[in-house]
C-alpha cells in the first residue's frame, strides 16, 4: 500500500476508484480527484502547501510535485499526463495537458491546455505556455503550434490509457 501521510493538521483526500502504486508517497495537503492514478516511486509532497489534482490525472513513475512554503501551490486540471521522472514544483497545469518525461517545471509556470511540454525540457517560473503549443530544450522555448485536433487525440490516448493500465494492477489482488 502507498504510503499516506498526514502532516500540520492535512489529510490527503482521494476521489473514487484511484490507484496508488505501493510505493508512492502522498503527504498533507493533496486533494485529488477521481480515477488519478499515481505511479510507482512518485511523491506528492503537499508538506508546505496545497497540491489540487483533478480527474483523470496520471502521475508516472519517478514524479515529484512539490511547492514553495506558504507562496506557491500545484493545480492540475483533468487528463493531465506527467510523464516519468517529471518535477513539477509550484506550477499549474491545465486540462489534457502533457508533460514529458524529465521535464521539470517551476513555480508559477502555467501550462495552458493541451500543450504539450517535452520531455527533458526546464520550464523556467513564471513561463506561461499557451493552449496548444509545444515547448522544449533547457530552458524551454516555444516550438510550434500544435493542432487542437492532433494535441487532443495524442494527449486524450495517452490519459486514457492510463486508466486502463491502472485498471491492470487493481485486478491484481
Amino acid at each position: 500500500m502507498a504510503l499516506i501521510k498526514s502532516v500540520r493538521g492535512f489529510d490527503p483526500q482521494f476521489g473514487k476508484d484511484c490507484y496508488l502504486a505501493e510505493n508512492a508517497t502522498v503527504v498533507g495537503d493533496v486533494i485529488m480527484g477521481d480515477g488519478c492514478s499515481v505511479w510507482f516511486n512518485a511523491v506528492l509532497r503537499g508538506d508546505v502547501n496545497s497540491i489540487r489534482i483533478g480527474n483523470h490525472v496520471n502521475i508516472q513513475d519517478g514524479s515529484v510535485l512539490h511547492t514553495l512554503f506558504e507562496k506557491s501551490v500545484v493545480e492540475i486540471g483533468d487528463y493531465v499526463s506527467i510523464g516519468h521522472n517529471v518535477t513539477v514544483h509550484g506550477a499549474k497545469i491545465n486540462n489534457y495537458a502533457l508533460i514529458g518525461m524529465g521535464a521539470t517545471l517551476l513555480d508559477y509556470v502555467e501550462v495552458g491546455e493541451g500543450a504539450i511540454v517535452a520531455a527533458g525540457a526546464l520550464v523556467l517560473s513564471n513561463t506561461k505556455i499557451p493552449a496548444f503549443t509545444l515547448w522544449a530544450g533547457v530552458p524551454a522555448k516555444f516550438i510550434k503550434n500544435v493542432e487542437p485536433e492532433q494535441s487532443n487525440e495524442m494527449n486524450r490516448k495517452i490519459a486514457h490509457q492510463y486508466a486502463m493500465y491502472a485498471g491492470w494492477f487493481k485486478e491484481e489482488k
